[in-house]
C-alpha cells in the first residue's frame, strides 16, 4: 500500500454550511478561542518545560499539557479505533508533535462535517483528520453557493493525498474513470473533497447528455464501503491510502481494488482557528523538526504511506 493521498479532499460543504448556520445564529465561538498568547502564566509542568519547543506553545495550553484534537476517527489506515485507542497516522504524527512540543495530543471522535463547527465552538484546539487544506475551507466560503459563512480556519499542512475509486474486487461493473460513474449509484462520506468531486461529475455527467450519479452519502466511510460490498452502489470514492488500505486489507483483499489515477491531489492540513496563530505557529515548528529529525519518515514508512509526504509543513499551502 503506498500513497499519494486525498481524503476529506476539497471543500467539506457540508461542514462550511454547518459552519454557515451556527455563524448565523451568532454561536460560532461559544467560550472564545482567542489570541492565547503567552501572557507570563504558568511555565507548564517539568516535562514540557523540558521538550524543545514548550516555550512555544500559549500559556493555557502548556499548562494543561494537553493539545485537544478532533477528528472522525474512522479512516484506516489515517485515524481508527484500535482496542478502544486511536491509532493510525495521524494519531502517530501527532503524538511525534507531543514530543517537540512537551503536550499530549488527546484524540475525540466526531463526525467529520461538524469538525471545524466543533474547532469554532472550542471544544477542540485544533483538527486532524486527513482533513484537505482548501482555499474555500481558509476563507470561510461554502463551495456550493460561494458564498462566505464564516471566519475560516489556518492550515498546517503536514501530508498529500488524492483522491481514488474503490470499486467492488474484478470490477464488475468496469468502472475506470469518473465519466464511467454517470447515470450508477455512488456511495461516499458525506461532507468531503470526495462528495465535490462526484457532485461535480454528476454535473458534468448531464451536460454531456448522460445521466446524473445516484450519489448516496454517509456519516462514516465505512457505512459507504458496506454498501459497496453489497453490490448496492458501484463505487466508493475516498482517499488514495484509505482506498489502498481497504483494498489490500477488507476480507483478506477479496473485497475490494482501486480502479484509475488519483484526482486532485493536495494537502492535508491540522486545522487551528484563525484567532489562535500561537498555537499554530508552534505546531508547524514542530512539523519542521519531526521532518528535520526523520522521526516524520519513519512514520510515513511504518504505515506505507511514503509517497505523501512532503518536505517542508507549510500554513495555508492548499489551493
Amino acid at each position: 500500500m503506498t500513497a499519494g493521498f486525498t481524503r476529506r479532499t476539497t471543500t467539506s460543504r457540508s461542514q462550511i454550511a454547518a459552519f454557515g448556520a451556527i455563524a448565523v445564529a451568532g454561536a460560532l465561538i461559544l467560550t472564545g478561542c482567542g489570541d492565547q498568547t503567552d501572557k507570563g502564566g504558568d511555565s507548564g509542568s517539568s516535562s514540557t518545560s523540558s521538550a524543545p519547543l514548550a516555550s512555544k506553545l500559549p500559556a493555557d495550553i502548556r499548562k494543561a499539557g494537553v493539545v485537544k484534537v478532533g477528528s472522525d476517527i474512522a479512516y484506516p489506515p489515517v485515524e481508527y479505533m484500535e482496542n478502544g485507542k486511536a491509532v493510525g497516522v495521524d494519531p502517530d504524527i501527532a503524538d511525534a508533535l507531543g514530543k517537540q512540543l512537551g503536550v499530549k495530543f488527546e484524540f475525540q471522535n466526531g463526525k467529520f462535517d461538524n469538525l471545524i463547527v466543533g474547532l469554532q465552538a472550542n471544544r477542540f484546539n485544533v483538527i486532524m483528520s486527513a482533513m484537505n487544506d482548501t482555499k474555500d475551507r481558509q476563507d470561510g466560503i461554502d463551495s456550493d453557493t460561494g458564498k462566505k459563512v464564516g471566519s475560516g480556519v489556518d492550515f498546517v499542512d503536514y501530508f498529500t493525498a488524492g483522491t481514488s475509486i474503490l470499486v467492488q474486487k474484478g470490477n464488475p461493473k468496469g468502472i475506470k474513470s469518473l465519466d464511467d460513474l454517470c447515470g450508477k449509484v455512488v456511495a461516499l462520506q458525506k461532507g468531503t473533497t470526495s462528495e465535490g468531486i462526484a457532485k461535480a461529475q454528476s454535473e458534468k455527467c448531464t451536460k454531456d447528455g448522460g445521466k446524473a450519479i445516484d450519489l448516496q452519502t454517509f456519516d462514516t466511510d465505512p457505512e459507504a464501503l458496506l454498501r459497496l460490498k453489497q453490490g448496492a452502489s458501484v463505487a466508493d470514492l475516498n482517499d488514495f491510502p484509505v482506498a489502498a488500505y481497504n483494498a489490500k486489507t477488507s476480507n483478506g483483499g477479496k473485497d475490494f481494488e482501486v480502479v484509475g489515477e488519483q484526482i486532485e491531489a493536495g494537502p492535508y492540513g491540522i486545522a487551528v482557528s484563525k484567532e489562535n496563530t500561537q498555537l499554530r505557529d508552534a505546531i508547524q515548528a514542530a512539523m519542521a523538526a519531526i521532518i528535520k529529525s526523520g522521526d516524520y519518515q519513519k512514520i510515513l514508512e511504518k504505515w506505507n504511506v511514503t509517497q505523501g509526504a512532503v518536505t517542508e509543513s507549510k500554513i495555508n499551502g492548499g489551493s
